[in-house]
């Protein structure tokens, strides 16, 4: 019976994905059959936020949105790069489901994870679904021993600082309902990378419950990582801001 009941809820949802992208035209094919293999019998649709990709992105979207249609991918360009947090509140002006994900194009937050966020936010009745690489089960591949320092150093220093009540503050693979991403998402003005931490402070200080699922994160497979020292200085900033107002 409860398995039934569960079903019956994950047909009643509709999953809209985010995905942002800037030159991912070698990984954008694969996520999206990705999410299409791991999520078979689930009502979603993919939307893709392309910042003016110069390498060919959106041709790649194009041939996709033929071959698993139009209403299931959804192309929503803009003309230039304006952001992280600008291009997740640009999809989700387009987004029809009462559930919305956010997650990367670039294959490090593998679809395979997204029926464990679906399971938990039925069984739990979550607000927020996030992953994180920092309880057991979780965890980083690729990385070189100083980037993993770096992140778990940043990860501790949010920690100490903003009591946030989740354990991978950094993190960029959520689940939310709707409603609440629209109410938190308005009172964000971060942007960039600090804008998922400003998110997910946010939303434990406003007091949603959220649960945490455990992901592997596997650094990129094609391109290069658009993190570097103006990101690091920028996150710095951010935390010193959440620490002031929130």
């Amino acid at each position: 019976m409860i398995r039934n009941s569960m079903e019956e809820k994950e047909e009643k949802n509709k999953y809209s994905i985010i995905v942002p992208t800037y030159n991912e035209r070698l990984n954008i094919a694969l996520t999206i059959y990705l999410i299409f293999k791991h999520l078979q019998n689930v009502n979603f649709e993919v939307i893709v936020v392309d910042d003016g990709s110069p390498d060919g992105t959106q041709e790649i979207v194009k041939q996709l949105q033929q071959v698993y249609g139009e209403d299931c991918i959804l192309l929503r360009p803009r003309p230039k790069k304006l952001g992280l947090g600008t291009a997740y509140m640009h999809g989700l002006k387009h987004a029809t489901g009462n559930f919305v994900v956010i997650m990367d194009a670039d294959l490090s937050h593998h679809p395979k994870y997204l029926p464990s966020f679906i399971k938990k936010q039925i069984e739990t009745g979550a607000s927020i679904v996030t992953g994180t690489r920092y309880v057991k089960g979780g965890g980083v591949h690729g990385w070189n021993l100083m980037r993993k320092l770096t992140s778990r150093g940043a990860n501790v220093l949010a920690h100490t600082l903003l009591w946030p009540g989740v354990s991978d503050l950094t993190g960029s693979f959520r689940l939310y309902q709707k409603s609440v991403l629209e109410d938190v998402i308005s009172s964000c003005v971060s942007k960039g990378y600090v804008f998922q931490m400003e998110m997910i402070v946010r939303a434990s200080r406003k007091g949603y419950h959220i649960e945490e699922v455990p992901i592997t994160f596997v650094d990129r497979v094609y391109g290069s990582s658009k993190l570097g020292g103006s990101e690091i200085v920028e996150y710095l900033k951010g935390l010193l801001y959440l620490l002031v107002t929130t």
